[in-house]
């Protein structure tokens, strides 16, 4: 029986994980892209540019993982 459970928190975990580098990335491209292409804004990816898509990463990963341990039930750690 612990075993079995020790098995579901481990994927449990593989999955958050996975979802979480995920959202980062996708954060991370999407800002890059807006950045790149909005009009009206210089073409140029700078550094803080990327200082600001990497931030945003990091919040859509928070965002996303807080809402999958919700939707699961799971307490905060």
């Amino acid at each position: 029986m612990i075993d079995q459970q020790a098995g579901r928190d481990r994927a449990r975990d593989v999955r958050l994980r996975w979802a979480g580098g995920a959202a980062f990335v996708g954060g991370l491209v999407v800002t890059l892209v807006f950045f790149g292409f909005f009009p009206g804004l210089p073409h140029v990816i700078d550094w803080g540019a990327i200082v600001v898509a990497v931030l945003v990463g990091a919040l859509v990963r928070w965002g996303c993982q807080a809402w999958m341990k919700k939707k699961q039930g799971i307490a905060s750690r």
